[in-house]
């Protein structure tokens, strides 16, 4: 590095640390997200990596890290690049992530009703608004919902080379389901190996094209079903729906605990129905138990990613293929639901990172 003695990296990494990034909560130095640091003369260029999507962050980024630094006496000119790097984490032990797959973030429920496929479905809408390059598997075999949320009902999947299926794909976002695959009206007779290897194959024979997140709207409950998904799906973490009330928090706490058992970590948690708005009167209204998720959060020391109030719009959305995140971008529920998407990526982003692909298999043979 040449110029003014007086600018160095030192001096510049000290004016960001006090710098705090709200979604990672902590400093871009202290985060190793302030890369390629050059200092020419009274010119310092600099470039922040965030480990999650945050396309709608980037020009207040820009500004504020633009800003810390010009206030650096003998500073001239700043240039700030701001860009995103999503990259693969571990998951289970002895299973590897999917090819095409960086992540898969499992969205599960201990019980069913509590609004946890319209929360899979806004979480991966969102994740793809920031940027990201998002799927989503409609893992529900007996409910398959996502088809109609996201208007593409009586939509059927192709195969180019007649061993794999292609995703369909809305708003940016690349979907699986077996509600493509059967009559809308026919029911799912099935035993729970026939279910697991269902979904495996859906799973495994779409051709899922570069994703860094794979959503998966897991089957309501905690059986057989369930936690054998948990075990051969390659997941990087899970995230829990639930709603205030007592019965449903019992539920929701065998989901985490399902979980804990094979060794996924637990992202945090969702509660929907938080609250009622009367759209006449104004009045505020707790229908099924206040604060339930915040106790949940706090006794399985999880974070409560957001919490979502019991609102018609969102049903109604739903119910017209249009979920809330792009169907009414602009409300109080999509910045929710934008706001819990970047808590989830941020998780992501702190687990370790996958190194299976370092290590070569080793074969033995006779010879």
């Amino acid at each position: 590095m040449t110029g003014n003695p007086a600018i160095t990296a030192d001096v510049v990494l000290a004016a960001l640390a006090g710098l705090i990034d709200p979604d990672l909560q902590k400093d871009y130095v202290a985060a190793k997200a302030a890369k390629n640091l050059r200092i020419d003369g009274g010119s310092v260029a600099l470039d922040i990596e965030l480990p999650f999507p945050a396309q709608s962050r980037h020009g207040a980024i820009r500004a504020a890290v633009r800003e810390r630094i010009a206030a650096i006496p003998g500073v001239s000119d700043v240039e700030i690049g701001v860009s995103t790097k999503i990259i693969a984490h571990t998951v289970q032990h002895g299973l590897k992530p999917l090819p095409g797959v960086k992540n898969i973030v499992a969205v599960a429920s201990g019980k069913g009703g509590v609004g946890k496929s319209a929360t899979a479905a806004n979480l991966a809408l969102a994740l793809a608004s920031e940027g990201a390059r998002v799927g989503l598997l409609d893992a529900d075999i007996y409910g398959p919902s996502l088809p109609q949320m996201l208007g593409l009902a009586g939509s059927q999947p192709e195969s180019v080379d007649g061993q794999s299926m292609e995703p369909l794909e809305a708003f940016g976002v690349q979907v699986m389901s077996i509600g493509f695959l059967i009559e809308p009206d026919a029911p799912m007779v099935w035993r729970g190996p026939m279910v697991t290897q269902a979904l495996d194959q859906l799973l495994r024979q779409t051709r899922w094209h570069e994703l860094d997140y794979l959503v998966v709207d897991m089957p309501p409950g905690t059986g057989d079903i369930q936690l054998t998904l948990a075990q051969k799906f390659p997941v990087t973490g899970a995230v829990i729906v639930t709603t205030p009330q007592d019965i449903a928090l019992l539920d929701a706490r065998k989901g985490l605990k399902m979980f804990e058992k094979v060794g996924i970590p637990i992202l945090g948690l969702v509660e929907n129905m938080s609250i009622h708005i009367c759209s006449n009167c104004g009045h505020a209204e707790h229908i099924f138990g206040e604060g339930g998720g915040g106790r949940m959060a706090a006794d399985f020391d999880v974070e409560l990613l957001g919490s979502l109030p019991l609102d018609r719009s969102i049903r109604e959305l739903a119910d017209a293929g249009r979920p809330t995140v792009v169907g009414a971008p602009d409300s109080k529920a999509a910045a929710i639901y934008c706001e819990i998407a970047r808590r989830v990526a941020v998780k992501v982003g702190e687990r370790a990172k996958d190194m299976s692909s370092r290590f070569p298999n080793i074969v033995v043979q006779n010879t």
